[in-house]
Protein backbone atom coordinates (compact mmCIF):
# COMPACT_ATOMS: atom_id res chain seq x y z
CA UNK A 1 0.00 0.00 0.00
CA UNK A 2 1.36 3.56 -0.89
CA UNK A 3 1.04 6.11 1.88
CA UNK A 4 0.92 9.97 1.40
CA UNK A 5 0.58 12.12 4.21
CA UNK A 6 -2.12 14.87 3.52
CA UNK A 7 -2.10 16.70 6.73
CA UNK A 8 -0.47 16.45 10.75
CA UNK A 9 -0.35 18.11 13.67
CA UNK A 10 3.44 17.96 13.60
CA UNK A 11 6.35 16.78 11.35
CA UNK A 12 7.42 13.88 14.02
CA UNK A 13 6.00 10.47 13.47
CA UNK A 14 4.06 10.74 16.75
CA UNK A 15 1.39 13.31 16.40
CA UNK A 16 -2.05 13.04 14.71
CA UNK A 17 -1.71 12.29 10.91
CA UNK A 18 -4.27 12.15 7.95
CA UNK A 19 -2.80 9.60 5.33
CA UNK A 20 -4.34 8.96 1.44
CA UNK A 21 -3.92 5.28 0.42
CA UNK A 22 -3.64 3.90 -3.16
CA UNK A 23 -6.28 2.09 -2.50
CA UNK A 24 -9.00 5.67 -2.31
CA UNK A 25 -8.86 4.97 1.56
CA UNK A 26 -7.22 7.62 4.50
CA UNK A 27 -5.48 6.31 7.30
CA UNK A 28 -5.82 8.01 10.69
CA UNK A 29 -3.37 8.15 13.37
CA UNK A 30 -4.02 9.54 16.65
CA UNK A 31 -4.21 7.95 19.89
CA UNK A 32 -6.10 5.38 20.74
CA UNK A 33 -9.19 6.37 23.71
CA UNK A 34 -10.17 4.25 26.59
CA UNK A 35 -12.79 5.79 27.66
CA UNK A 36 -15.29 5.25 25.05
CA UNK A 37 -18.71 3.70 25.26
CA UNK A 38 -18.83 2.59 21.53
CA UNK A 39 -19.30 -1.10 21.15
CA UNK A 40 -16.19 -1.76 18.27
CA UNK A 41 -16.40 -5.01 16.61
CA UNK A 42 -12.74 -6.47 17.74
CA UNK A 43 -11.54 -6.32 14.12
CA UNK A 44 -11.49 -2.66 13.87
CA UNK A 45 -10.41 0.24 16.30
CA UNK A 46 -11.14 3.59 17.18
CA UNK A 47 -8.44 6.74 17.50
CA UNK A 48 -9.07 10.22 18.42
CA UNK A 49 -7.54 13.37 16.70
CA UNK A 50 -8.05 17.31 17.19
CA UNK A 51 -10.91 18.25 15.19
CA UNK A 52 -8.52 21.24 13.83
CA UNK A 53 -6.85 18.91 11.79
CA UNK A 54 -9.96 18.12 9.41
CA UNK A 55 -10.30 21.57 9.40
CA UNK A 56 -7.17 22.13 8.21
CA UNK A 57 -7.87 19.16 5.46
CA UNK A 58 -10.91 20.91 4.58
CA UNK A 59 -8.57 23.92 4.20
CA UNK A 60 -6.16 22.18 1.82
CA UNK A 61 -8.35 19.85 0.31
CA UNK A 62 -8.42 16.19 0.16
CA UNK A 63 -5.43 16.00 -2.54
CA UNK A 64 -3.76 18.89 -2.38
CA UNK A 65 -1.60 17.51 -0.29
Amino acid sequence: MKVTKLVGTCDLKDCPTIYATDRGTLLVQGETPGDHELDIPAHETVVEIPEQLFFDLIRKGLRGA
